[in-house]
């Protein structure tokens, strides 16, 4: 067994449900602070990734691995890049928890923003890839996969103004900042009036995407647990997020870089590139997107710091990010005033 899971149990289901799957099953799982955990399968006819719920008691309404599933399988009819999904489990009699099924995709992830294992010259093609992939997802209709009903279908960024405002103020733990009061109160009182909505990932970081073996196109978006239908600009806010974020800052950020010598564009060429591919002449309130998101990813390490406080965090690296939560609240505070925040 590996994690409690019963690889006969696990290798009989899979027999049943996956087309050409034979066993035996040689079974390891993935490092790294996953919310969902999550294993490679190695068998004779290839090798699949699976994807569960974690052990134990559960938040309600967390680790919604079906909605991961469903995402990922409506997108393998676009031409957005996810590995297969072949099944979904909810029968805990099989490993005891939820579970579903995709394929293993070989290539690269990289860890860092700036990709400092990535040669300088296939750096700027692997931003490039990035800009391209997200602005892909960003073009899909939701209605034509059949995601019509995956999110509601206006007013994204206030529920999430709203949601991560009740986060941080329900979770004592790592203190109170009167900066995120204000912030959370200022973002929420004026949220712009430029609703739109799409496929939005959530968490579109270089580390959530694989960079195909011996290339630099993306091969594949992971980690889709934060997607929902809502609004594109927030989704690329959190991405461009990385340009106002210092380097080496929760590997987060490039952020006072030299571009030129790294070939990484400028924040302006890379919302320039997006606006293209995404038919816009220019972003009129990109700079209120970024300031919620460095206000979220404040209230996302509160949290971690919250959980590493009580002992509780499943992060390797908790706290080595929690250390940052001053650094993430102030720059939240920074991007606010030049949002027009008083």
């Amino acid at each position: 067994m590996a994690d409690d899971i019963d690889l006969d149990m696990l290798s009989n289901w899979l027999a049943k449900h996956v087309d050409g799957f034979q066993p035996p099953v040689a079974i390891s799982r993935f490092p790294g602070g996953q919310s969902n955990p999550t294993y490679k399968l190695a068998t004779p006819s290839g090798s699949y990734v699976m994807r569960t719920k974690p052990v134990g008691a559960l938040v309600s309404g967390a680790h919604a691995i079906d909605r991961e599933y469903r995402v990922i399988r409506a997108l393998n009819a676009s031409t957005v890049p996810v590995p297969t999904a072949y099944v979904f489990c909810d029968d805990p009699a099989v490993i005891g928890r939820s579970f579903f099924i995709m394929d293993y995709i070989p290539g690269a992830i990289h860890t860092e923003a700036d990709l400092p294992d990535v040669s300088r010259e296939d750096r700027g093609r692997c931003f490039d890839a990035m800009n391209e992939t997200l602005a892909r997802l960003h073009r899909v209709d939701p209605v034509q996969i059949g995601l019509a009903n995956y999110g509601k279908m206006a007013g994204y960024l206030e529920r999430q103004i709203r949601l991560w405002k009740r986060q941080f103020e329900a979770d004592p733990a790592a203190g109170q900042f009167d900066q995120m009061d204000q912030l959370g109160a200022w973002l929420l009182a004026n949220v712009p009036d430029d609703d739109e909505v799409s496929i939005v990932h959530g968490d579109f970081r270089s580390h959530n995407l694989i960079f195909r073996e011996g290339g630099t196109d993306v091969a594949a978006i992971l980690d889709w647990e934060l997607s929902t239908l809502g609004h594109p600009i927030t989704d690329f806010a959190f991405h461009l997020m990385m340009y106002r974020v210092p380097q080496g800052l929760a590997g987060a950020g490039i952020k006072g870089l030299d571009f030129a010598a790294l070939n990484i564009p400028t924040e302006a060429d890379y919302v320039a590139a997006y606006c293209k591919r995404t038919n816009r002449d220019s972003i009129p309130h990109l700079q209120f997107h970024v300031a919620y998101n460095l206000y979220r990813f404040a209230a996302i390490i509160h949290g971690i710091k919250s959980r590493a406080l009580r002992g509780s965090a499943s992060a390797e690296r908790a706290d080595s990010v929690a250390s940052s939560l001053d650094a993430f609240v102030d720059l939240a505070w920074n991007e606010a005033r030049l949002a027009g925040m008083p």
